[in-house]
């Protein structure tokens, strides 16, 4: 058999305006190819890895000493953050949208006994398991977390924060009131809302654990590091029921990191043979975070995103998010059908934004990483030049009229 040898792979620039991930910062970049070849017990790298984990205590605003990173995406975070929920355990997970649907699946998997995993191995109806599905576009409240934990009385929650399926944010200060109401531990998928969202999680006492992603507040490379954080409660439920995982166990993962027994541990561990080049773009990435700052970089986020949220209402369209990096829409009724068209357009020069991944199918723009005048413009000219090649009635005028009046004065270019 002849062994066919490819061309290098050349992948060009893409301007990634979809949920995530954005486009990774430069600085983060630089840090990732200006590592140095080291061992991984090299001693800036036990250091790098020690940093990364105060910074993150900072990131997410917490005391939690079971605070730090997960190799891998936000994944690997989930499943970290999901692997104290054990066969047979009580769990009400609320679904309104593509990812925290897969996360309700994850959890029935988690907490189906063998007898249900063999029924249906692939999709097993774990009985202790309650998913309330919420419909597309509307958001999970507290009044739906205060019904359903006092009728089914579980002992893990789980919500998404920031739901980019339908881009919808939920009511994480309901959610948290209603599990300490009923002495129930929250779990939460931060994947979109950390590093975007100003918020810290210790004002939600309600919620045990955390998990999200490097690759989209963060701005890291994909395959890094997903962020992940526990109370002590957590830790004390997970060290009396174990876990049937070692490499996502969190009491296993901490120790990579300097969390011994509940210990920080200043000098560093041996770990799980972390590569310097991730901790460098990782450590480089909380950097930027701190230094912008979450409240001047929540803002900044809220303002684009009314711009580009403007825009495309002048497009004739109709957006149905609350989230402030990413539009969720609908297109004019004209071209209306034709989303997964209009995407694949954009796509083919560049342009990366998504469709959503269950019906109804809408159009989602996103702006990670996109927080000046000059991308959210491009964005918007990209758009609407987009609408025009498919027959959509597009005036540049007014786009251009819009985008001098919100940008010409009023924010930084």
């Amino acid at each position: 058999m002849t062994c066919q040898i490819y061309p290098a792979l050349e992948i060009p620039e893409t301007l990634a305006a979809g949920p995530g991930p954005g486009n990774t910062d430069p600085r983060v970049l630089q840090a990732f190819s200006s590592a140095g070849v080291a061992d991984h017990m090299q001693g800036d790298i036990l250091r790098g890895m020690i940093e990364c984990k105060y910074m993150l205590r900072e990131v997410w605003g917490t005391s939690n000493t079971y605070t730090f990173a997960v190799a891998g995406t936000g994944w690997s975070g989930l499943d970290t953050m999901f692997s104290a929920v054990m066969p047979g355990d009580k769990v009400v997970a609320f679904n309104n949208g593509t990812f925290s649907g897969i996360d309700a699946l994850t959890l029935r998997i988690k907490a189906a006994t063998p007898d249900e995993h063999a029924a249906n191995p692939l999709d097993p109806q774990a009985t202790s398991v309650t998913v309330i599905d919420v419909p597309h576009g509307q958001p999970v409240t507290g009044e739906m977390a205060e019904t359903a934990l006092a009728e089914h009385k579980p002992k893990w929650a789980f919500m998404a924060h920031w739901e980019t399926g339908s881009g919808r944010i939920n009511d994480l200060r309901g959610f948290s009131d209603a599990c300490v109401r009923h002495n129930v531990m929250g779990l939460i998928d931060a994947v979109s809302s950390l590093g975007v969202e100003n918020f810290q999680i210790d004002d939600y006492p309600g919620i045990a654990g955390w998990a999200s992603c490097p690759q989209k507040g963060l701005c890291c490379l994909p395959l890094t590091y997903a962020p992940v954080s526990f109370t002590d409660g957590y830790i004390g439920s997970l060290k009396t029921s174990g876990a049937y995982t070692y490499v996502h166990n969190p009491i296993f993962e901490a120790r990579h990191w300097g969390v011994i027994d509940g210990q920080d541990v200043e000098k560093g561990t041996y770990h799980r043979t972390h590569s310097g080049y991730a901790v460098a773009a990782f450590h480089e990435s909380l950097r930027l975070t701190l230094q912008d700052g979450l409240a001047k970089r929540s803002a900044s986020y809220r303002t684009h995103e009314k711009v580009l949220r403007d825009a495309v209402t002048v497009l004739g369209c109709n957006v149905t998010s609350d989230m402030s990096s990413l539009v969720v829409l609908n297109l004019p009724a004209d071209l209306a059908g034709r989303e997964m068209e209009l995407v694949q357009n954009c796509r083919a020069r560049g342009f990366g934004i998504w469709p959503t991944l269950s019906a109804p199918v809408q159009i989602r723009i996103g702006i990670l990483n996109q927080l000046n005048r000059q991308a959210i413009s491009r964005i918007v000219r990209l758009f609407a030049e987009a609408m025009r090649e498919m027959g959509g009635q597009v005036d540049f005028e007014e786009i251009e009229a819009l985008l001098e009046s919100r940008y010409g004065t009023s924010i930084a270019a």
